[in-house]
């Protein structure tokens, strides 16, 4: 796990030093065990290291094959390239490292882009090609890895996180209408390759994309998930015991693949709970596992330590757990949204970051449970969807929506949002799924887009800014192609997660099968009074979001006068979705105009 950064001149000029080292700046603490560049012509590479799989020198980036010419930098981990290198030696490859690394490059080398579909796990890289003077970028299939560009007349820029590219002064900062209105919509998605700034895009989940120095640019699909169930054929007990087989193999291949301990964050649902299980089924050995909590708030619990702990003891892992109070949430609040390469408004974003500051300290490898909601239907809005007579835009909306189209008028001022184009999206990806099924295009619509840009993101930022690498195994793209041809009964059951539940019976405690489903609370940040609401107060009064005049001053009066009571319908504080996109700006657009 690593940061990745690019520049590439399409001007007949080669890329001036500072612009890659001002990248690998911003990428420090995503890769903290070496650093290295790579310039040749018209490209310019960089790489932060975080090392898991081959831990020797031999193994740095940019790595460049002078065999076949190529240049690459990677962040990720491929699970089945032990595999692949057995196949690439058969055709004739030989290997200087041990690692996943230069498994791309001579796959790349063999196969061309089409190597990238034999590939199995999470990823973003870039490859170099001195001959035909081309750079090739791609991204896994389910956007585990982000991948940022930028792109001008006289050049083409990547990097892993915004803030990267942010620091070259090459980005179009002013706001994105569409991006805006996605974000204040989705609870903080916007759909790649769209991001709320006009200038920064990010490649969407199973793309590629090819940037010759002399050409144009061509992005191109290389993986579609079916929609469409052929699966009714199998009973209940057959469906469960496929899917059982298929996670037991995507958290065992998660475990083994890596030089370094794996532990696991272990928040006391059912999902990581059953990561926790499935490994001391496999036989793995000592587990460790890690937990937080947060303060409580009269309306809800800050902490799940009674499931927890509940786990850890019937497994006996050698656990960890930390108890964050509200004064250390608020002090860390801006360093967390500084490490935000989108603003994110999951009140979670921040039990992350602490969390994962607190983990790095012990182990550099995790296993997390993102992505178990939207793939096996675990949310409460799933079974009200479901009751929904019309396969509609609005059947999802009034359900999901932050805020419909007519209150965002109220929001922002009015050249900011000239159309609906939150609803015209959604209407696109429903669509798109191609089945006539209103849920089953949900559940599509969350695994292919919203997932990708809301809890894996979030997982990904928070946890890479302290070096520690999370791998999501219920992202795994063969677990997941399964278990949307499963009919969706088998999902929605029992609340939710039936198929789940039932692989749990006999494994878990009951207390954590059965309860109900918690959401990795930080009441401060949902229930907002006290200091949270001054420090809301002095980011929306302060003289920067005055001058940028992002939002109606009329409608941030309106929420801060009773900053309890503006909810979403899922349940997310309004006023601190404003607070947090401005504040957002302040700590990584402004600062990095002012540098």
């Amino acid at each position: 796990m690593c940061g990745i950064c690019g520049e590439l001149r399409l001007d007949g000029t080669a890329p001036v030093p500072g612009t890659i080292e001002a990248m690998l700046q911003a990428l420090r603490r995503r890769g903290p065990d070496h650093e290295g560049r790579y310039f040749s012509g018209a490209i310019g590479l960089g790489h932060r290291r975080l090392s898991v799989i081959d831990l020797s020198a031999k193994a740095n980036q940019p790595m460049f094959d002078a065999d076949t010419q190529r240049a690459i930098v990677f962040n990720g981990a491929i699970y089945n390239y032990p595999q692949l290198r057995e196949q690439l030696i058969a055709q004739g490859h030989t290997f200087r490292s041990h690692g996943d690394t230069e498994v791309i490059l001579k796959a790349y080398a063999q196969w061309g882009p089409s190597s990238v579909e034999k590939l199995v796990g999470m990823f973003a890289f870039a490859i170099w090609d001195v001959q035909a003077q081309e750079l090739f970028l791609a991204r896994d299939r389910l956007g585990i890895k982000p991948l940022y560009y930028t792109q001008d007349k006289g050049f083409f820029r990547f990097a892993s996180n915004s803030q990267a590219l942010l620091r070259t002064r090459g980005v179009d900062t002013r706001i994105d209408a569409p991006g805006l209105h996605h974000h204040l919509s989705l609870h903080g998605v916007v759909p790649a390759p769209g991001t709320i700034l006009r200038g920064l895009k990010k490649l969407a989940p199973g793309h590629t994309l090819r940037v010759p120095v002399r050409g144009a640019a061509k992005t191109k699909a290389y993986w579609q998930l079916q929609a469409d169930s052929d699966g009714g054929h199998k009973s209940e007990r057959e469906w469960q015991h496929a899917i059982q087989a298929a996670l037991r193999g995507a958290v065992e291949k998660r475990l083994h693949v890596a030089d370094v301990p794996v532990g696991v964050l272990l928040s006391g649902g059912l999902d990581s709970s059953l990561l926790v299980g499935l490994l001391a089924e496999s036989g793995a050995g000592e587990l460790r596992t890690y937990s937080v909590g947060f303060e409580d708030q009269p309306e809800e619990r800050g902490n799940e330590f009674e499931y927890s702990d509940a786990v850890a003891e019937h497994f006996g892992t050698h656990h960890h757990k930390f108890l964050i109070d509200n004064r250390e949430v608020l002090e860390r609040l801006p360093e967390a949204v500084e490490h935000m390469a989108e603003p994110m408004v999951g009140q979670d974003a921040i039990a992350f970051y602490l969390l994962a500051e607190q983990v790095s300290q012990h182990i550099s490898v995790v296993q997390s449970g993102q992505g178990a909601d939207e793939v096996f239907g675990g949310y409460f809005w799933y079974p009200r969807m479901q009751a929904e007579a019309s396969f509609s835009t609005e059947s999802f909306a009034k359900h999901y929506f932050d805020r419909s189209h007519a209150e965002m008028r109220e929001v922002l001022p009015p050249d900011l949002v000239s159309e609906d184009f939150t609803s015209q999206s959604v209407q696109r990806l429903l669509r798109q799924a191609g089945t006539q099924e209103f849920v089953r295009a949900v559940l599509h619509m969350d695994v292919t887009t919203l997932v990708v840009d809301d809890p894996v993101k979030r997982v990904d930022n928070m946890t890479m800014a302290h070096g520690l690498e999370a791998r999501v195994p219920f992202l795994d793209h063969e677990l997941v192609e399964l278990a949307m041809q499963m009919p969706v009964q088998y999902k929605l059951a029992q609340g939710g997660k039936h198929v789940l539940k039932q692989i749990a019976r006999g494994l878990l405690p009951a207390q954590v099968i059965d309860r109900e489903k918690g959401y990795f609370p930080v009441p401060a940040l949902k229930y907002i009074r006290g200091e949270f609401v001054e420090f809301m107060r002095g980011v929306l009064h302060s003289e920067a979001c005055r001058q940028r005049g992002l939002f109606q001053q009329d409608h941030v009066e309106h929420l801060l006068a009773e900053p309890e009571q503006h909810m979403t319908p899922l349940q997310g504080s309004k006023l601190w979705h404003l607070a947090l996109l401005e504040l957002w700006l302040q700590r990584n657009v402004d600062v990095a105009l002012a540098s």
